[in-house]
């Protein structure tokens, strides 16, 4: 069977959906039989490992910390995802071509990965989960997708993206795990206000605007209740009727999706919200802003409410009008439940190894008709 890498940008303690989706695609090919790496370096920016191999000084005190870290395996996803024992993780010092592991394929999984991947000699894939201008500067982000690999997109929106820089990219949707998300409670035993919502610091995920939309519905209704979760410790400006809970495991997760009637997702942009379609696996109604990376599954009035991105006023609306109007939140619930159940894990893995397993027979071609 095959072989392939996963290309991380750095370590993987916190949970991240874009790590995720990576382990998740690792755990699918390694129970088909393939011998899969999962690579996490310690220093991935060119500069940085230019700059330790110029001092001794900065070299020791960066060696130190790569062993230290390495030592404490805190790179791994212990507390929030189970890999599978047979997927070979490696803590790497650096992502050169001659540090990472032989295989027959590499995928970069952000663009800070790609010059990376685009080095290495066999198949080279470029799954691509946002447009990750946030992350970079635009003009750096954006000549990645000029490189030399195989995109691979996981949005319709990203899709339309690289065509219209000429670029052509096969279509490989998220899926979501039914064995570790369903619904327990079914969503007419839930009480009406309690609603549920994805914490984040950065600007670009609304959490503000959640909360002022929270705060708004919640004069209207103030049997209004809320829960938010998050990585961080609880910020210091949460109301304090709202609770907050820090990097709960999966199985409390799936509690918390079970416990709540309603899902919001303030997000100014995303490439595909997990959060909100594992809430909607579990049986909630989705209130989401109006944006590329929901449209994937949000379709508003039939699995979604929707509102403009960066307009708390409008999220509030939607939600009170979906808390008052118990047949409106059931109808949600149930249609936006079947809807992403079509998006399964094995489905996007069949069409990730076809992908996969052409590129890697058209580099083995091309590198027979080398003279």
């Amino acid at each position: 069977m095959p072989s392939i890498g996963f290309l991380l940008p750095g370590g993987a303690g916190n949970p991240v959906g874009g790590l995720k989706v990576a382990f998740e695609y690792a755990n699918a090919l390694v129970a088909r039989g393939w011998t899969v790496w999962v690579a996490m370096p310690y220093l991935l920016d060119e500069g940085a490992i230019r700059e330790a191999r110029a001092s001794p000084w900065l070299f020791l005190r960066r060696a130190a910390s790569f062993l230290n870290r390495r030592a404490r395996r805190e790179y791994l996803p212990r507390r929030w995802f189970r890999l599978d024992p047979r997927v070979c993780v490696r803590y790497l010092p650096t992502p050169e071509p001659h540090v990472l592991p032989d295989a027959d394929a590499w995928v970069a999984t952000s663009w800070r990965t790609t010059p990376w991947v685009a080095r290495t000699s066999g198949a080279r894939l470029y799954l691509i989960q946002h447009l990750e201008t946030w992350s970079g500067p635009e003009a750096e982000v954006m000549a990645t997708w000029k490189l030399p690999l195989r995109k691979v997109v996981i949005a319709r929106w990203l899709e339309e993206v690289a065509l219209a820089l000429g670029e052509r990219a096969d279509y490989v949707p998220n899926g979501l795990d039914f064995d570790a998300f369903g619904v327990d409670v079914p969503p007419e035993e839930r009480p009406a206000g309690r609603v549920l919502m994805l914490f984040h610091r950065a600007d670009w995920k609304g959490s503000s605007d959640g909360i002022a939309a929270l705060e708004a519905a919640r004069r209207e209704e103030p049997g209004l209740e809320a829960t938010l979760f998050g990585v961080k410790a609880r910020p210091d400006s949460l109301p304090s009727w709202i609770g907050y809970e820090r990097q709960p495991a999966q199985r409390r997760l799936r509690e918390l999706y079970n416990a709540a009637s309603v899902f919001l997702a303030p997000s100014w942009t995303e490439g595909w919200d997990l959060p909100a379609t594992e809430a909607m696996a579990c049986g909630c109604a989705l209130v989401a802003t109006d944006i590329d990376g929901h449209r994937e599954f949000a379709r508003d009035g039939e699995t979604a409410l929707l509102a403009p991105p960066r307009d708390p006023p409008a999220l509030a609306r939607q939600l009170v009008r979906v808390v008052r109007d118990a047949q409106l939140r059931l109808s949600l619930a149930r249609a936006g439940n079947s809807y992403v159940r079509r998006f399964t894990w094995d489905r996007a893995a069949d069409r990730m190894e076809a992908v996969l397993r052409e590129e890697i027979a058209a580099c083995a071609r091309a590198r027979a008709a080398r003279p």
